[in-house]
């Protein structure tokens, strides 16, 4: 496992720098090297907005910042599973470029056609930016899962550099698929601090934001907010409700079986000054995931300062992390345990020393999250590493 945070493109030209009050710049780059970043075709869609999605959008912005300039290809498909169209635009997409050629695939696109990949892994610079491991996706068949499984190891296993997420998926992807633990490396979210949300009452409004899909859970979390209904809380989903029209159709039956009309909404996409609002408005923000390899909404909850109560699953204890002073700024919960989920929300609501030591610890967990460029850092310090040459000239 390697964070490369200080690696740098070895063709830059750089000057140095004498300045006294530019002493920690070493050096500057005067030209940036070329970055192909293969992403899914609905990377800009805002009616599916996910992490992952928010992740590609914004290391394109960012990594120019260190030395990388990024020409973007955004395939249209069903990833990981396309049709035929969408895998011969992409076998066409990697095709037309030259042999050397450094190239960023996110793994929803990669992961799942180890026939196109793997050829071209032989005479280009590939990078695979895994956001989450496809056989982990919730709701998959068996076999189907199986079958992805198998096609992720043959496509991780030919490329030179994989990136995950958070120290936790660097670990599964390793032991997982028995890779070099050298050749995979972390490039963690980011998080732009924000205002700190003025809440409602400081204690009763609940938000998640998360696509509503079965992976997310948010039928565990209306199951236990039935088992609060005595608690004054009000809830808002925000998120995707077209992935998975089945699911959505689902929980709107559990509200209405539950009786949670009027306290809890699935509000669906929101972004910009609308996503802002709601986590201003919010005191609480919840999220019941059955996986998850990071967590951006949590440290998206965190920059401003809201306390969060979620699954204990995969990298989401990364996210939540820890104050300066040790304190934990959220409450985690086994999976797949409603009962206990609502026992927490009844301390939430019950015990003002927990939510003073929770709102305390989010805000010193605020001040020191990592931004952006960090991120960006740690992947251009990957895509300087590689190789110079290819592995077999086309």
């Amino acid at each position: 496992m390697t964070d490369l945070t200080t690696g740098r493109a070895a063709t830059l030209d750089y000057v140095p720098v004498q300045h006294a009050a530019l002493k920690k710049a070493e050096i500057i780059p005067m030209s940036l090297r070329s970055v192909h970043f293969v992403m899914p075709g609905g990377v800009d869609d805002p009616t599916a907005p996910s992490g992952g999605n928010a992740y590609d959008r914004r290391v394109c912005l960012d990594l120019p910042g260190f030395g990388w300039q990024v020409e973007r290809h955004a395939v249209a498909g069903s990833w990981p599973r396309p049709a035929e169209a969408a895998r011969a635009e992409l076998a066409q997409t990697l095709r037309a470029l030259p042999d050397g050629t450094v190239v960023l695939v996110d793994g929803l696109v990669a992961c799942g056609v180890p026939e196109i990949i793997v050829p071209e892994a032989e005479r280009l610079g590939i990078v695979v930016l895994v956001h989450l491991p496809l056989g982990d996706e919730t709701g998959l068949e068996p076999g189907l899962a199986l079958e992805l499984d198998v096609k992720e190891r043959e496509v991780l296993r030919a490329v030179p550099a994989v990136v995950a997420t958070s120290d936790w998926a660097v670990r599964r992807l390793v032991s997982h698929h028995g890779l070099a633990p050298e050749r995979v490396h972390v490039a963690t979210p980011g998080a732009d601090i924000a205002p700190l949300a003025s809440g409602t009452d400081g204690v009763s409004r609940l938000l998640c934001v998360a696509a509503v899909t079965p992976r997310k859970g948010q039928h565990r979390l209306i199951e236990a907010l039935a088992g609060a209904q005595d608690l004054p809380w009000s809830c808002v989903c925000v998120g995707g409700i077209t992935q998975d029209p089945e699911y959505v159709a689902h929980l709107r039956m559990l509200i209405k079986r539950y009786g949670l009309q009027d306290r809890l909404h699935l509000a669906g996409p929101k972004a910009g000054a609308e996503l802002d609002a709601s986590y201003a408005a919010a005191d609480l923000m919840v999220l019941t995931s059955y996986a998850e390899t990071y967590g951006m909404a949590v440290t998206e909850a965190l920059a401003r300062g809201i306390p969060v109560l979620a699954t204990d699953v995969g990298g989401v204890a990364e996210a939540v992390g820890r104050a300066p002073d040790g304190g934990v700024p959220g409450i985690l919960v086994p999976p797949e345990d409603p009962a206990a989920l609502a026992a927490e929300l009844r301390g939430w609501f019950g015990e003002a020393d927990v939510r003073r030591r929770l709102k305390a610890a989010a805000r010193g967990r605020r001040a020191a999250l990592d931004g952006w460029a960090t991120t960006a850092r740690s992947l251009a310090g990957v895509l300087g590493r590689l190789p110079n040459e290819p592995r077999r000239a086309a």
